[in-house]
């Protein structure tokens, strides 16, 4: 009897053994899931909430948006063409790809798990059946709303809102100094030849207008706010540039445009110039309006306004 029992015994305890086994396993595997879903958030996007990475490892930017980006320290893995040939962003981007909404094989080689762009690109549905695709329409926040909600979708909205509040701060003081110093009511202008037009801008596209106007309160011309202040743009002539022209001049220039309107009798003749109030920057790293930008623009206006 003793002989037959033990042999029970143990067959009994290994059946106990593996039913805890299985019981173990199934745990960690439900445990496992569960974790899993915790790697992904629900942002709640312009179209619908959608699931993105809580941490993502390799993003695509297809419209821009890098600077806000490369400023929240999320790595990027392919961006747009105006991007990649960003001076401002070269170093950052030195390794990483260029990619567009219709180069789709490329961007499956890249593996992304999060791609963004503006509304209007191009195959947005075959985009989202490779990675979480998530886009923004142009305008409809403004630069440092735009920065919180990227904040949000790459799970960092601390990091981002904690930038804009400073920014602003530290924009606003420099506003109130360089007003005390020029005048509260003088007048600056920003422009951009681009091949063989002269445009003049808003407080919105770009160019430090966002910095000058909106952070630090400085004004524009009566001009350039009747014409361009609604349509964040305006074309215009030579001819007319000394209507538009404020009290100084911002000169967002292209090196290799016709800029030949420089050496017109017009242009030569116009108060800001002759008083050398006219503050040149380069066209090709002042086309965004995100925080690395931003932040170069703002101290190339301290310098230039207050020289420090």
């Amino acid at each position: 009897m003793k002989k037959s029992f033990i042999p029970f015994i143990f067959i009994f305890v290994l059946i106990l053994s593996a039913c805890s086994g299985n019981a173990t396993n199934e745990k960690e595997n439900t445990t496992g899931n569960t974790e899993k879903k915790d790697e992904f958030i629900t942002y709640q996007s312009e179209t619908g909430p959608i699931e993105v990475p809580a941490d993502p490892q390799r993003v695509i930017l297809l419209s821009g948006f890098t600077g806000n980006v490369i400023d929240l320290g999320v790595n990027i893995v392919g961006i747009d063409v105006w991007s990649k040939m960003n001076p401002r962003f070269e170093q950052e981007l030195a390794n990483v790809e260029e990619v567009s909404d219709e180069n789709l094989e490329k961007i499956i080689e890249l593996d992304p798990d999060l791609i963004i762009g503006l509304s209007n690109i191009n195959n947005i549905d075959r985009l989202q059946e490779i990675a979480p695709t998530v886009t923004y329409t142009w305008g409809k926040l403004d630069y440092l709303e735009q920065h919180i909600e990227l904040g949000k979708l790459l799970n960092k909205e601390k990091e981002a809102t904690d930038w804009v509040e400073d920014f602003q701060s530290r924009a606003e003081a420099a506003g109130e100094e360089i007003r005390a110093k020029i005048g509260e009511d003088a007048t600056v202008s920003v422009i951009e030849s681009f091949e063989k037009d002269i445009y003049v801008f808003g407080n919105n596209w770009a160019r430090g207008t966002e910095v000058l106007y909106q952070a630090m309160g400085l004004k524009m011309p009566e001009k350039v706010e009747e014409m361009a202040l609604e349509a964040g743009y305006y074309a215009i002539s030579t001819e007319v540039l000394p209507e538009f022209t404020g009290d100084y001049l911002i000169f967002s220039k292209y090196p290799d445009a016709d800029n030949s309107f420089q050496e017109t009798q017009t242009y030569k003749n116009i108060p800001a110039i002759k008083n050398g109030r006219v503050f040149e920057m380069d066209a090709r790293s002042a086309t965004f309006s995100d925080p690395i930008t931003v932040e170069a623009q703002l101290s190339f206006f301290i310098e230039s306004f207050l020289g420090n």
